[in-house]
């Protein structure tokens, strides 16, 4: 009988965990090495604001959310939306499309039991792993280990990054690894936040009528990509869905020019010309009321437009219709990386191959969110990562010498 290989998976998040249980364990030896005492400690963080596990839209809508889509693409095709739906009943976790066609588990069911039940996959598949072990680079070929008393090395066949990226680094994700990689040549481009909250120089004033609103039913635009949504504002600046999938846009601004411009349509259902043919003909009713009840408007969208102009442009129908349709707001910062939802950065796609093998480095592979990619929340970043380890799974399994 063929001797088996060994394959060490570093990291316990969403692509190590598929990886893991997808490897035939007649081939390998399968140990996974996580720095915390448990693993998924970021899935389960993932899962607090609602458990949005993938998303229903068709392959091709679904591709065009990452970024680089030419890199994302063969793992989505490999592995796609309804393949992991598939996966999550084969160990026993129902789900169903919500009203947004995001994909969540079946009402009762909680993170922590989608991860026992990952779990008791990766006992099945007989997969060991070993807690509190984190790792501290190479020493010439090998991989060192620190188990909180001593520092030990491994020598496997194969071995397999999944190390996330930097941001919520209470689970772990610190981003520290990146030195590593470079002493060995390996290019990292640097952290930067995606999905999250930016920066606006509010008015102290106008923040007394507007924090904590809402804007729902808006499409937010950065250069060429728009996005039909809702965000909040806060004292800090604007989060939310809408403003998250600009963030390859926005960010890129902040990058080179310092601020980025996004434009709000408050009323994407109404033409410029029936906005403004509404307020012409508003009879008797002043510009406030006939913003409220003809264009129905919200109160923080009046308040915006009312701030944003003079008292001849706030009662001027044409001024007042064009701000409407493309209300500039301006962005001046990241939220801290910490608070991101997720992060792009780390190793660059350019230093693996088309089987994420690192070129510099013949039997290592990365996947998950440590390698620079990008996509929006809503089901598209974890859909992803398990993607990936599917992908290297079933890679490795027929490709075995």
């Amino acid at each position: 009988m063929k001797q088996k290989k060994s394959i060490a998976i570093i990291g316990g998040g969403a692509s190590a965990l598929m990886l893991a249980c997808s490897l035939d364990n007649n081939l390998y030896n399968i140990c996974i090495y996580e720095k915390n005492a448990a693993l998924g400690r970021k899935f389960l963080v993932a899962g607090k604001g609602g458990f949005n596990l993938t998303h229903s839209e068709d392959k091709e809508q679904f591709s065009e959310r990452y970024y680089p889509k030419e890199f994302m693409t063969p793992f989505l095709d490999h592995f796609s939306q309804p393949d992991f739906r598939i996966w999550l009943k084969s160990i026993g976790i129902e789900t169903y499309i919500g009203t947004s066609k995001r994909v969540f588990p079946v009402k009762g069911i909680k993170p922590i039991e989608v991860l026992k039940a990952i779990e008791k996959a990766l006992k099945k598949n007989k997969v060991s792993v070993f807690y509190d072990h984190e790792w501290r680079g190479w020493h010439e070929n090998d991989l060192m280990f620190y188990d909180g008393k001593e520092t030990k090395t491994i020598s496997p066949d194969i071995t397999v990054f999944a190390l996330g990226g930097t941001s919520w680094k209470v689970t772990g994700s610190n981003g520290s690894w990146r030195s590593f990689f470079k002493e060995k040549g390996v290019q990292t481009p640097a952290f930067y936040p995606s999905n999250c909250a930016y920066k606006i120089e509010w008015d102290e004033e106008l923040m007394k009528h507007i924090s904590g609103q809402a804007l729902k039913n808006c499409t937010f635009s950065c250069g060429y990509r728009h996005k039909k949504g809702e965000v909040v504002l806060t004292e800090f600046g604007i989060e939310g869905s809408g403003i998250y999938a600009l963030s390859k846009e926005i960010r890129e601004q902040l990058i080179h020019k310092k601020r980025a411009e996004v434009r709000i349509d408050f009323k994407p259902e109404l033409s410029i010309t029936e906005i403004q043919s509404r307020l012409e003909n508003r009879g008797r009713l002043s510009i406030k009321d006939a913003l409220e009840k003809e264009v129905h408007l919200s109160a923080v969208q009046i308040h915006l437009l009312k701030y944003q102009t003079t008292k001849e442009e706030y009662h001027h129908p044409a001024m007042m219709s064009r701000l409407i349709k493309e209300f500039p707001v301006e962005l001046t910062d990241f939220a801290p990386i910490d608070d991101a939802i997720s992060t792009v950065g780390g190793i660059s796609i350019n230093e693996v191959n088309n089987k994420l093998e690192l070129k510099k480095l013949p039997n290592h592979y990365c996947i998950g969110e440590m390698l620079d990619w990008d996509a929006p929340t809503g089901g598209y970043l974890l859909q992803a990562c398990f993607s990936m380890g599917k992908f290297l799974a079933d890679t490795l399994n027929s490709t075995v010498e």
